[in-house]
């Protein structure tokens, strides 16, 4: 697996229209989509920085994993995801080399993408994503 950029990195909110104000006022970003994920039980918005993507993640259910997240460590980066072109084959060799996953299949995530994540007891601490765009093949 060879990762050909880093898609996003993910930032557990409270607040979603909050934290969109400040990403629009202060960097002169512009959010061009807000969408639900009810499966995550999470609101995200998204905003580009070059070629990156930055997330914002909002929970809509206080025992979601954004909701717990938020609970335990207070507001800040959640995760930090990579692209791939072959997200099954990725899961399997990464799993080969002793990681841990929290996703041993791929889901469907916001904006369309297949995703899944490696443990971060395996990351260095990290919440690690793994996302393959098939739309984009």
């Amino acid at each position: 697996m060879k990762p050909s950029h880093i898609e996003h990195i993910g930032i557990a909110v409270k607040n979603l229209d909050e934290a969109i104000k400040y990403y629009e006022n202060i960097f002169g970003l512009e959010c061009y989509a807000v969408e639900e994920v009810k499966e995550q039980k999470v609101k995200t918005a998204f905003f580009m920085v070059g070629q990156t993507k930055i997330e914002l993640l909002e929970s809509t259910d206080p025992e979601g994993p954004i909701g717990k997240f938020i609970e335990k460590k207070g507001e800040g980066i959640h995760h930090l995801a990579f692209a791939v072109s072959d997200l099954e084959n990725a899961l399997t060799e990464t799993a080969a080399k002793g990681i841990l996953l929290v996703d041993k299949t791929p889901r469907k995530g916001a904006e369309g993408l297949d995703i899944a994540f490696l443990h971060p007891k395996s990351t260095f601490g990290v919440l690690t994503e793994l996302c393959e765009n098939k739309t984009k093949k």
